[in-house]
């Protein structure tokens, strides 16, 4: 019988958030509370929208996609013209004194002002050329990384979703015991009651029946556990009710799987995610290649200068000016910088290669892994299957044979246990199945959501 442990809750955090992510810390952590999009009959398809909805991971890795588009805007802004207005006004309490003529005389008004209207326009730029040449592939970067937060988080609640079955299937088994149990109880006493047997056979049905009582309280506990993590990682209120629906046969049809699949890297977001960096890393050394040629821009500007020792008499007359001009910057000499730039960019380049073929080692390994378990699982369920009409079968006819008087109390107890094992362990074989089938998927990259 599956226990509630620590390593079900630590699932939440073992979401696979990529390096990349690191480029936008915020994190919402706000729970949506709104619960009309999920009906309280919930299949696992319902939790699994739900989740991508509300869940505070997949909301933080949305408002990241908006951080970087308004980002990626502001970077491509500077390809607009920029225009900036400048005026003031200046007193000269003593004015400036100029040599002219063999002698001193004092130059200028008392009042100055000036309204400057001046304006650049980018020409060739690396800065906003990269910016221009990387904005399709950052968007696609930010939004991979929100679709890998939203598989984690889809296998992750598909998992819980199980556990949750599973349990309630658990107890389910504990509560029929308990019926069969009581009814064992009863046909014991009764027996005891006519001087057929003594009352041990009593006392180990009142055994029996503590026991599973007990097991059943445990079980309880552990379900209400199952659900407040099921809820936590929907994103869910955990006072709000919440039940599962489901079909069992249609379950059992569900844990099949093709086990011939090939692997195809491609469908790994992880290796999307990596070619993506690829690409901005090639940008990037184009980047540091276009820091040999000038920087160009044209500027121009339009003024308007206004002088007069009569404060009054300012702005009556004005004094115009403006021009128009181009600028080259040439970078002649750094010091070689721009050398071990391109340099370190071709590395970079060749270690996201690397990561490339280390993913691909570590996707195999992944998918060996989770396949072997899931033929394992596969072949514990079939097994297990058959076990449980087995069991029901040997019980039924050895309660009858106990109250006919042929076989012993021992034998009923026996049985007993075998068909709530039997039961018990074909309802974890098949919530495994379900489970490792997941990780299959997600190995192969084939996880819908």
């Amino acid at each position: 019988m599956r226990k509630w442990n620590s390593k079900n809750r630590s699932r939440l955090i073992k979401f696979r958030i990529l390096p990349a992510i690191l480029f936008f810390p915020f994190l919402v952590t706000a729970q949506q509370n709104n619960t009309d999009s999920l009906p309280q009959q919930a299949t696992l398809a319902n939790c699994v929208q739900y989740a991508l909805k509300h869940q505070p991971f997949v909301q933080a890795a949305l408002i990241d996609e908006r951080i970087t588009e308004e980002t990626i805007k502001t970077k491509l802004a500077d390809w607009y013209p920029q225009l900036n207005l400048d005026a003031g006004y200046q007193n000269n309490i003593k004015l400036p004194t100029s040599y002219f003529g063999g002698n001193y005389v004092s130059t200028g008004t008392h009042n100055i002002s000036n309204i400057n209207l001046s304006a650049t326009q980018n020409i060739f730029n690396r800065d906003v050329l990269l910016a221009s040449r990387t904005a399709h592939d950052v968007r696609t970067g930010i939004r991979q990384i929100t679709d890998s937060n939203r598989i984690s988080i889809a296998a992750a609640v598909s998992k819980a979703f199980y556990d949750v079955l599973l349990t309630q299937k658990q107890t389910d088994v504990l509560d029929e015991d308990i019926v069969r149990l009581n009814r064992s109880l009863k046909d014991a006493y009764n027996q005891y009651q006519g001087g057929i047997v003594d009352k041990t056979d009593y006392k180990r049905a009142t055994i029996s029946l503590n026991n599973a009582k007990a097991q059943r309280t445990q079980q309880q506990a552990s379900l209400t556990a199952n659900y407040s993590f099921l809820k936590q990682l929907m994103g869910y209120p955990d006072s709000a009710s919440l039940q599962l629906q489901y079909d069992s046969t249609q379950l059992e049809t569900e844990a099949l799987l093709d086990t011939l699949q090939k692997i195809n890297y491609e469908n790994r977001i992880e290796y999307k995610l990596l070619q993506t960096q690829k690409r901005l890393q090639q940008y990037n050394l184009k980047y540091y290649k276009w820091g040999a040629f000038p920087v160009v821009s044209a500027h121009g500007a339009y003024n308007i200068d206004y002088s007069n020792n009569d404060f009054g008499k300012l702005y009556k007359q004005s004094f115009p000016n403006s021009y128009l001009g181009i600028q080259l910057t040439f970078p002649v000499f750094q010091g070689f910088k721009r050398i071990h730039q391109v340099r370190s960019a071709e590395l970079q380049i060749a270690r996201v290669d690397w990561y490339v073929a280390g993913l691909k080692n570590s996707i195999t390994t992944q998918y060996a892994g989770a396949l072997a378990s899931y033929k394992g699982n596969l072949a514990n369920y079939n097994a297990l299957k058959e076990n449980v009409q087995l069991a029901n079968d040997v019980y039924n006819v050895i309660r009858l044979q106990y109250q006919q008087g042929i076989k012993t109390y021992l034998d009923v107890i026996i049985a007993e246990s075998d068909l709530r094992t039997s039961q018990l362990n074909y309802y974890t074989a098949l919530f495994q199945l379900l489970q490792s089938k997941v990780d299959v998927q997600k190995a192969l990259g084939t996880i819908q959501y």
